[in-house]
């Protein structure tokens, strides 16, 4: 369990994100045209897990658009906008936005993959959403960096994250 903010009162999520050093956890995640992505699929690209609550908040969209604008001059490397929003809310916001670097998945169905990376809030009002976190992943599947935003109003240290790539 890690311990968290939401405007500074308490919240706790399931677990701990993955090890830096260990194997990323397996998921399998739901594209915005319902096919499934799987970690395997990515295999030889690095990974930027830009996790979060719901799009529907300001800061999960501002990291959206601030990792789409990175994206873009970043080497071999994919970001995957996750959230337990549906598919066809991430669609259309990145479709509204015109956000095209940025490639958006969903744990709606079962939430496994929260449990996996100890991102599901446990209690609280956001209880059973994602916390606010980034996940780097190397070509081989290794968890190089990880960030658990302790206030989940605030934004991810972008340039931290960057610098880990």
């Amino acid at each position: 369990m890690t311990k968290i903010t939401l405007k500074g009162n308490p919240i706790n999520t399931v677990g701990k994100l993955p090890k830096v050093g260990k194997k990323a956890p397996k998921f399998n995640l739901i594209k915005s045209d319902l096919s499934k992505a799987k970690l395997k699929d990515f295999k030889g690209s690095k990974l930027i897990l830009n996790i979060f609550p719901s799009l529907d908040t300001g800061t999960c969209a501002a990291s959206v658009r601030r990792f789409n604008k990175e994206a873009g001059n970043l080497e071999n490397t994919k970001v995957l906008c996750i959230s337990r929003d549906l598919p066809f809310a991430q669609a259309r916001f990145c479709g509204a936005e015109g956000l095209d670097n940025v490639i958006t998945l969903s744990d709606f169905a079962k939430g496994k993959f929260g449990k996996a990376y100890g991102v599901t809030i446990k209690d609280g009002p956001l209880a059973n959403l994602h916390s606010r976190a980034i996940v780097i992943i190397n070509e081989e599947g290794e968890v190089t960096y990880t960030q658990q935003v302790p206030e989940i109003v605030d934004e991810p240290n972008y340039e931290d994250a960057l610098k880990a790539l």
